[in-house]
């Protein structure tokens, strides 16, 4: 269970730190009016990588029914549907059994200028697979240095690598499975496997508790929401990731081709 050590995090993050209780936005007003806000922030921000041909790995992580399909769809409501790729990951396919973990997750990386959004990961194998024992106690914890090692191979390449973890409680867990047990739109959504997890509620924290303190890295960090409150939880992320994306980049707008723009003046019979 050891990792590169110069690259791990001092204090990596834990679900403690996180304030469930005031994780609130009560004003719907005041969602509307700040996710809007943050939507078109993002539209920006996604075309300045697109332009720059730069590639983005988003993974997101978290309890049965925290929001994460919620979540993503806030992300990608106003962004450029040609710059981004949404992967749900589910048990492998067949002609991706017997392979490395890794190989299904390769060959979804985005190409350039583009955002692959991963609801799910590559993080199972020391989540649901440690858990589950579908991964033997050998192959999940070398996982910790192969995970580190696939990152900084992808941000040495230029790849910015974003991962959020959505955290609700095991009653507001309860709370949501009940109502998609209720309403006949969403029974789908609940399946006996998620019931099964949740009785290793526990053994899951220590995974997820492992997990950010082994891999949450100085270029690829994780980033814990609290998720309780749904409007507070997906301004947070779109928070967190516009920042993420912002640090240390160059999004100002490219300048026109001068030829272009002179071709179109005279086109449109326009002047300086």
């Amino acid at each position: 269970m050891k990792a590169p050590s110069d690259i791990i995090v001092d204090n990596p993050p834990s679900l403690s730190d996180l304030d469930m209780n005031n994780a609130v936005i009560a004003d719907q007003k005041t969602y509307k009016e700040t996710i809007k806000k943050l939507k078109k922030r993002l539209l920006i921000v996604q075309q300045a990588y697109y332009h720059q041909n730069k590639r983005v790995v988003i993974v997101f992580e978290g309890w049965d029914a925290s929001g994460k399909g919620g979540a993503i769809r806030q992300l990608t409501e106003k962004l450029d549907p040609r710059g981004f790729q949404v992967h749900p990951i589910a048990a492998p396919e067949a002609d991706e059994q017997g392979r490395h973990y890794l190989y299904r997750f390769q060959n979804r990386l985005p190409k350039p200028g583009r955002i692959a959004i991963f609801d799910r990961s590559y993080y199972g194998r020391v989540l649901v697979e440690r858990v589950e024992g579908f991964a033997s106690d050998w192959e999940w914890q070398r996982a910790y240095q192969e995970l580190n090692e696939f990152e900084r191979q992808l941000t040495d390449d230029g790849v910015r690598v974003i991962k959020i973890f959505l955290h609700i409680t095991k009653e507001e867990q309860g709370r949501r499975f009940i109502e998609r047990l209720e309403n006949p739109l969403k029974r789908w959504k609940l399946t006996s496997e998620d019931i099964r997890n949740r009785q290793k509620w526990s053994e899951y924290e220590v995974a997820a508790s492992d997990m950010f303190r082994l891999t949450s890295t100085t270029t690829a960090p994780w980033y814990l929401i609290a998720g309780n409150h749904k409007w507070y939880a997906r301004i947070q992320v779109l928070k967190t990731i516009i920042e993420a994306l912002e640090e240390g980049f160059d999004i100002t707008s490219p300048e026109l081709d001068p030829q272009l723009v002179e071709e179109a003046m005279k086109e449109f019979n326009m002047s300086v």
